[in-house]
């Protein structure tokens, strides 16, 4: 980890990471607290999307995580192949992948409890994670475009991935249950990690998480770095690229939906299907990112989610060690207290993000960004 000025990027890449943290770090609860307040139907609406799908199904909820490893795919092109094109030794450039992804999976360790000592009470520790999960899915995407010579190699890679999970998820029997049982119970990700994965399962008996998932996890962000090559290309012009990214998603998205009644869109088990409709999904954001920030240059609206983008790894883990709960009681408790409960709510949620917000923004003043 270091504490440095960043090198030049992407400036819709930092707001898009800034706008899917948003959702993680509170903007999701409050959210739902102003639909309580108001009961207006499209919010109403938006709340219930704030949950996770209980299991096949898509909600908004649904497309935060991989749309955060979708965006460190795109990262992987700017950062990996802009050092190979200075002229970086490969070996050099892969151990700093190695090292990136493996730090990731320790964080996952720390953010899990590593540091409350709980398996010492014989309690089962949790080693899969979200960080983990980002960090090896970004350490194969990261070897798989260092170690393939064009673009039309790496795009066989994911085809192979989709394609193989596909495969893997529908035609390989679960002993005493069968294949393509894609249930909690009957999915081929649940009898692995229930074999191989130590430790305790978040889903009791399969997690979201877990081994296979990890490896269709790879595939998003394979997608990721994918895009950021069309982007980082000096062949098409910015709305030639613009074309390719949102017809790509936008065939992604319709992919999805035909597969859809015969493979379902399932997150916990990180099917194939969900894979096309979130990075569909995905593709769409970056354009809309990219055409309004880095094409017509309309840039200080987005410069609340820079903000937050540029220590996302930083307020993830920050959440966990500083109360911003406390802080926004602290200064606006008396507010919420006298305003009732539903704009009590509100006023909490929004004193919340404030506290995070102005965190990050000391952080960014003072050039500090979290590396790994």
């Amino acid at each position: 980890m270091t504490t440095n000025k960043p090198s030049e990027r992407l400036h819709s890449l930092d707001a898009l990471r800034g706008f899917d943290m948003l959702w993680i770090i509170g903007g999701g609860e409050l959210a739902v607290a102003l639909a309580k307040l108001t009961n207006w139907g499209w919010l109403n609406w938006f709340a219930e999307q704030q949950d996770h799908s209980r299991w096949d199904g898509f909600h908004f909820e649904d497309l935060i995580f991989p749309l955060f490893m979708f965006i460190s795919g795109v990262a992987i092109s700017y950062a990996i192949l802009g050092k190979i094109h200075k002229g970086n030794d490969k070996s050099k450039v892969a151990w700093k992948i190695v090292r990136r992804g493996l730090t990731l999976v320790l964080l996952g360790f720390v953010y899990n409890g590593l540091f409350q000592l709980s398996f010492v009470d014989g309690e089962k520790f949790r080693f899969a994670s979200v960080l983990g999960q980002i960090g090896l899915a970004y350490l194969f995407a990261s070897l798989i475009v260092l170690y393939t010579r064009h673009y039309s190699f790496r795009l066989m890679w994911l085809g192979g991935i989709l394609l193989g999970y596909a495969i893997i998820q529908n035609f390989i029997p679960v002993p005493g249950i069968g294949a393509g049982v894609l249930t909690p119970e009957g999915c081929i990700n649940g009898y692995i990690d229930r074999m191989f994965l130590p430790g305790r399962l978040h889903g009791t008996i399969f997690d979201p998480e877990g081994l296979l998932c990890i490896v269709s996890a790879t595939g998003i962000t394979l997608m990721g770095a994918l895009a950021g090559e069309v982007l980082r290309g000096k062949v098409w012009s910015e709305y030639r690229k613009l074309l390719i990214l949102s017809c790509t998603g936008v065939a992604f998205i319709i992919l999805a939906l035909l597969l859809k009644p015969v493979y379902p869109v399932i997150k916990a088990a990180w099917t194939t299907t969900f894979n096309l409709l979130a990075g569909g999904i995905s593709l769409l954001l970056l354009s809309l990112f990219y055409m309004v920030i880095d094409i017509w240059r309309f840039k200080r609206w987005s410069f609340f989610f820079t903000v937050i983008g540029m220590n996302s790894i930083t307020i993830y883990i920050g959440a966990q060690i500083i109360d911003f709960g406390k802080i926004s009681k602290f200064f606006f408790g008396g507010l919420s207290r006298i305003s009732g409960e539903d704009w009590g709510n509100v006023i909490f949620w929004i004193g919340f993000l404030a506290a995070e917000w102005v965190f990050l923004l000391f952080l960014y003043r003072k050039k500090i960004f979290l590396r790994v």
